[in-house]
């Protein structure tokens, strides 16, 4: 799976997640929902600026082991996510539908490292 793929099952898992599970928006919510352990799979913007609004989370993720995925557009997030504007961060608390997604995502960052 390369860079543009993994964006791809990203997308997916957040839009499948949004109407049969449960997601957190926005940089805040994400950080609180990993602290507590309740995150699935985190999902952020490369285009995010300025990039300090998302730098913790890498960290964060590496810590409480849950797999992060970068993806381009924070517009093309934010749809995927429901939202009429982009979005910096994304966390799936609930797969819903989207389980095998997300695991398939979670064994190949954990594999390979966050891309």
């Amino acid at each position: 799976m390369d860079e543009k793929q993994l964006a791809e099952k990203a997308y997916e898992a957040v839009e499948i997640a949004k109407t049969s599970g449960k997601l957190k928006r926005g940089t805040n919510e994400v950080t609180k929902t990993v602290e507590k352990g309740l995150a699935k799979l985190v999902v952020v913007a490369k285009d995010t600026a300025p990039a300090e609004i998302i730098m913790h989370l890498g960290p964060l993720c590496k810590e409480k082991k849950v797999a992060m995925v970068t993806v381009p557009s924070k517009v093309e997030l934010g749809t995927a996510a429901g939202m009429p504007i982009g979005a910096s961060a994304v966390a799936i608390v609930q797969e819903g539908e989207a389980k095998n997604i997300i695991k398939q995502i979670s064994d190949f960052v954990n594999e390979n490292g966050s891309s």
